[in-house]
């Protein structure tokens, strides 16, 4: 697995790379991605659905020619104080900080002397575009602002309320450990629910939408195709960094002491034997599933070398921060589930000329993405809920109410001056 860029450039180029690499974490580089993948979809469909007249542009009142405000040169050397000091903290010390990034943006620890000079830099460089643009007499224009011009605004607030609700849920699904340490748990990048990201997300845009007087039901469904490719890029970044995010044990094949996993014809490994090794993984089922002739091993186990939720057993000769790998292969549910949400995004994004009424193409997205996820939790390690007779996990009761939702969307939300203009009739 590559849980930074300097596993990942290593193992590409075969040299040692350098040590700040190490900084720049893989699974956050796929967030990264998916987020701009995401944006890049919601400004296809917002824009297309300005021109069949669906969302309609504000008029903003713009102020240009004034000279800089105090409380704006305060607020830029704020930023750059902020900016600076956590950016100059970085030199020297990446080998401290690259365990736990997230651990160090929310510390006390940076570079005080370039925190002031960011500062100065900032606020100075504020005032002088002021000045170079101050008029005599102050100009009050009129701008049109369109829905997709909104584009940032949206992801900032999408990134901002998903990341609190994903670290909200993971807390009530592995609540044992946050009572342990909750704010270590809350700053930590890893740890993060999908379920919990997609509702707090959804409810932030909601309330957003409304404030800036855009239709939240056309934005739902401008955002769903979207939603659906980032969260299968997303668990690219979970399969790629090996964050814990795999499935139940496949005890076919082993780990050998090079790393590399080897198949066997038994029945060796045991629920009892493995969680010897997985303390966090109790009662986990093992199945014995064999790879067909056609496909590759990995397909059906894989033991997540260098993973950064440090489960497993020790490499052997490894010395760096990343030193665990799995003693017997799991399925990587995380690479199913990519596929399968790249596949969905593809009939998602085909169907979004289909759909006759409004919120039916994000009801699809729902049926889709609850489906694909209840499905894949009977292979995933997850916390279980002790219902009596029922025992399912916290993404299987969400899934479930997201596919119910779906269904109930299609089937009663249908009304007829809510139809969608053809893009066909557009057109003429």
């Amino acid at each position: 697995m590559y849980p930074d860029f300097q596993h990942l450039f290593a193992s590409l180029f075969h040299h040692p790379m350098p040590e700040w690499l190490s900084i720049l974490k893989t699974f956050g580089f796929f967030v990264a991605i998916a987020f701009l993948a995401a944006a890049w979809t919601l400004y296809k469909e917002l824009t297309r659905k300005e021109q069949q007249g669906l969302l309609h542009p504000q008029y903003k009142e713009i102020i240009s020619g004034k000279s800089a405000t105090t409380s704006e040169i305060v607020w830029s050397a704020v930023i750059g104080f902020l900016l600076g000091f956590k950016i100059g903290g970085f030199f020297g010390h990446a080998s401290e900080i690259s365990p736990n990034p997230m651990g160090y943006i929310f510390s006390l620890n940076g570079n005080i002397f370039i925190g002031i000079a960011g500062a100065i830099l900032i606020a100075y460089s504020k005032y002088a575009d002021k000045k170079k643009h101050q008029l005599p007499e102050p100009q009050v224009k009129k701008m049109k602002i369109y829905p997709h011009d909104r584009i940032a605004d949206m992801v900032l607030i999408a990134a901002a309320g998903g990341f609190i609700g994903a670290k909200i849920f993971n807390a009530f699904e592995t609540w044992d450990s946050f009572i342990k340490d909750p704010i270590g748990s809350l700053i930590s990048s890893d740890g993060l629910t999908f379920y919990g990201g997609l509702i707090v997300a959804t409810a932030s845009l909601y309330f957003f939408a409304r404030k800036i007087n855009i239709s939240f039901k056309y934005l739902c469904d401008a955002a769903a195709p979207g939603l659906m490719l980032a969260y299968g890029i997303g668990r690219l970044g979970c399969h790629f960094s090996g964050d814990g995010d795999w499935g139940i044990f496949n005890g076919a094949y082993i780990t050998q002491n090079d790393g590399t996993l080897k198949y066997i014809a038994d029945d060796k490994y045991t629920p009892a034997i493995l969680q010897a090794h997985f303390t966090n993984y109790q009662n986990t089922p093992v199945a014995h599933v064999t790879a067909p002739s056609w496909l590759p091993d990995w397909t059906v186990a894989m033991n997540y070398a260098h993973n950064v939720a440090h489960e497993g057993v020790a490499l052997h000769n490894c010395k760096d921060v990343y030193c665990s790998v799995l003693p017997v292969g799991v399925f990587p549910t995380s690479l199913y589930e990519a596929v399968a949400c790249i596949l969905l995004f593809s009939v998602l994004w085909f169907l979004r000329k289909k759909m006759r009424y409004p919120l039916h193409l994000f009801a699809v997205y729902l049926i889709f993405n609850g489906i694909e996820r209840f499905f894949i939790e009977k292979i995933r390690v997850n916390y279980k809920y002790d219902w009596g007779f029922l025992h399912p996990t916290q993404a299987e009761i969400i899934s479930t109410l997201l596919v119910i939702t779906g269904l109930s969307i299609l089937l009663f939300y249908k009304k007829k001056e809510t139809v969608i203009i053809s893009d066909v009739n557009l057109k003429e």
